[in-house]
């Protein structure tokens, strides 16, 4: 079976070097139409990240304020908050059979995490030919597949990367996408 994971995060900022809240996973098969599996849900020490000298932006945090309240509230609750370094350990084992990587958009979550990586002085797990985009995939189809699905968590991590996980494995299906 292809191992494939979805990454999605939720940040306080746009740019590489952007605080992270939240970081969801989840792994999946692109070719066929089985449930993603094997999800993970980290939310990063706000504080911690002050030591990578991590940013902010006024207008992402008006963008938050504006954003489902009980989405919101997750994303900025302390509740389970881990260090940077635990983290970054933790994805890297996660990813150990992984053979792609999908991000929904060019320069944002891989980006930041990447940069994340970097600043912690760490190597990154994957390599530059193993990233995907979702975003320009979706692009490709009839409509966006994830407007097919009805995701009405947007803005969790965990769901956005469960739902764009599914919206590939939709993709695939309708491009006829098949194993190479």
């Amino acid at each position: 079976m292809a191992v494939h994971a979805m990454i999605d995060i939720e940040t306080l900022d746009t740019s590489p070097q952007s605080v992270v809240l939240s970081v969801g996973a989840v792994k999946f098969n692109p070719y066929d139409e089985t449930e993603p599996y094997n999800e993970i849900y980290y939310k990063l020490d706000l504080d911690d990240q002050d030591r990578l000298h991590r940013t902010t932006s006024d207008s992402t945090i008006e963008w938050w304020s504006k954003q489902n309240e009980d989405v919101r509230n997750e994303a900025f609750s302390e509740d389970g908050r881990i260090g940077v370094d635990q983290f970054l350990n933790e994805l890297r084992s996660w990813l150990s059979n992984v053979h792609t990587i999908w991000g929904h958009g060019y320069g944002f979550d891989l980006t930041i995490l990447e940069d994340m990586y970097k600043g912690s002085g760490k190597s990154i797990p994957w390599n530059f030919w193993q990233v995907k985009d979702s975003r320009t995939l979706f692009s490709l189809c009839k409509k966006d597949p994830r407007k097919l699905l009805g995701n009405e968590n947007l803005h969790n991590a965990l769901a956005d990367a469960y739902f764009q996980a599914k919206g590939v494995q939709m993709a695939f299906n309708e491009l006829s996408v098949t194993r190479a």
